[in-house]
Order: C-alpha cells, then structure tokens, then sequence
C-alpha cells in the first residue's frame, strides 16, 4: 500500500525538483562564504587561500565606536514598526468590518494595498518629493498654517519616525486583508446573542469581535518577533543618508558600507553572521510562542 502511495506521489515529488534545486544554489550556496568572517579575506588568495584569524573579526566589530548605536537603532526601529504594524491594522479592519456598503469598502480595501505591490525605490522617490523642505506637500501645508517647516528626511530626531510611518503605509494593507478573514469567520450568532443580552456596537467589539480575532493578533505578533533584527534595508537605504546615521543606521545598511563601500569583506560577514545566528534563536522563539498561546504549528 505503501509503494502504490509513493508512485501515486511521484509525479508531485518530482515537481519540487526545480524549486529545491535553487534553493540549494541560491540559499544554501552562498553559505559557504560564511568562511571569510574567520579570515582575513584577500581577493588574490580567495576563499579558500586566506588567512585564518579566528574570532579577530567580531572582536574588531565590537571594538567600533558605532556598533552598539547601530544594533540600537535596529531594535527600537524593528520594535517601533512591529507595535505599529499590529495596531493600525487591527484599527483599519475593525473600522471596514461596520461599512455596510461592499462597494465603497472594497475600494478601501485595495486603495490601502496598493503600496503593497510598489517596491521602496518608487515609494522613497515619493516620500522625497513630498517631505522635500523647500517644495514638499507636507511641509508647504505647514507652512500655509504658520507651522516651521521640518527636513524629516535630515532631521535625525525625526527619521526614525518616517521609517515607521511610511513602512506602516507600505504594509498594513495586507495585514489588514488578514485580520478582515479572521473577523469573516466570527460566528454571526454570537453578535446576534449579544444583540439579545443589549450590547451596542462597542461591547459587541469588546467582547465578540475582539476575543474571535485574538489567536490570529497573537499568531502574527509570536511570529513578527523573528523580525527584530531586520528594520527593513531596502526602505532605510533608500532614505538615508549621512547626517541621520545616528538614529537611522541599522545592521544591513552597516553591513553593506562595511563590505561593498570599504571592501572589509570578513568584518561585514562577521556582523551578518551575528545577526543570522540571533535571528536564528528569536525565530525559534517565535515559533515556539505561536504554538503555546496561538496553537499554530509550521511542522
């Protein structure tokens, strides 16, 4: 029955071939460069050829004035965006769930996903033009109200909070499309029930709505935890710039001046691989988390 099964299977099996063959050599390929945080990388020795020198590379990284700065800005930024990305969409999908009209809702719906599908080259050259101090929309605004106009962009009191805003603008479309499935599968007689005890729109939200959404808030804030060392390369590299580095640089934007722009290949390995081996662990507990308050299992 079992050989019958496995031939049955074949066919599916053999589809997965390609998919796992780029994942080999374009995921667990370049692994192999993991080698050069222990070495003292030469282009002309190679890979292989290079000196050995240990944990000389990480100690270097720790020994740099700005590391410590940078791992900051990556937490209070990540954290920053995952507060914000938990609490505006559950916001925007309680507010579509009371329109009545499928119409006007729908076109809400994909006007607050369609920055879903531009990628942050397009979106930062927006944001450019609009926070521009001299000709931006936003600050020509608070000009015309006898407001000081602000270089958000240059301003490294307020860049942190452009990175939020603009990447909670970004996403939240698509977690609000999540959180709307979940309220979609709320029982109708539960409302109905609380209809007949005589609680009004804001206790049936209280005490129904909120309670049917809660393992899905809690599934996707477990998981967000693995994403506390990622506050988003390609968003801050394309609207930073020297003068914010002090609240806007973060680890991938570290890592890529230290190796593409200085060419310190083993000392920006060394900071990757430090932030992959965290990763690894906040994953791992995130997975964990999910299991014992959501109930939710990936193997």
């Amino acid at each position: 029955m079992r050989i019958k099964r496995m031939w049955l299977e074949l066919p599916l099996h053999l589809m997965l071939i390609p998919g796992l063959v780029l994942i080999l050599i374009f995921s667990y390929g370049p692994m192999v460069g993991l080698v050069i945080a222990f070495q003292k990388f030469n282009y002309a020795s190679g890979l292989f050829g290079s000196s050995w020198n240990g944990l000389d590379n990480f100690k270097y990284v720790y020994s740099l004035p700005d590391t410590m700065n940078v791992i900051r800005n990556t937490i209070v930024i990540s954290v920053m965006k995952i507060i914000a990305g938990l609490i505006f969409p559950i916001v925007t999908a309680l507010l579509l769930n009371e329109l009545r009209k499928q119409l006007f809702k729908r076109t809400i719906q994909t006007l607050i996903y369609l920055p879903n599908f531009l990628s942050w080259v397009i979106l930062s050259g927006i944001l450019i033009e609009i926070l521009s101090p001299a000709t931006g929309i936003l600050n020509s605004l608070m000009a015309s109200v006898g407001l000081e106009k602000v270089f958000f962009l240059g301003d490294p009191g307020w860049f942190p909070y452009v990175l939020v805003g603009s990447d909670v603008w970004k996403e939240f479309g698509f977690s609000t499309i999540v959180y709307l499935a979940a309220l979609a599968s709320i029982n109708p007689t539960l409302y109905e029930a609380a209809v007949i005890d005589g609680a009004g729109r804001w206790k049936q939200t209280w005490h129904v709505t909120l309670p049917g959404m809660l393992p899905i808030i809690v599934l996707l804030t477990t998981l967000s935890l693995g994403q506390v060392l990622n506050a988003g390369f390609d968003q801050v590299f394309n609207l930073y710039s020297p003068v914010v580095y002090s609240t806007g640089d973060i680890l991938d934007t570290y890592v890529y001046r230290i190796g593409l722009v200085n060419g310190q290949f083993g000392v920006a390995t060394a900071v990757g691989l430090f932030k992959s081996v965290i990763s690894f662990f906040l994953i791992c507990l995130s997975y964990i988390l999910a299991y014992r308050l959501a109930n939710y299992r990936i193997f």
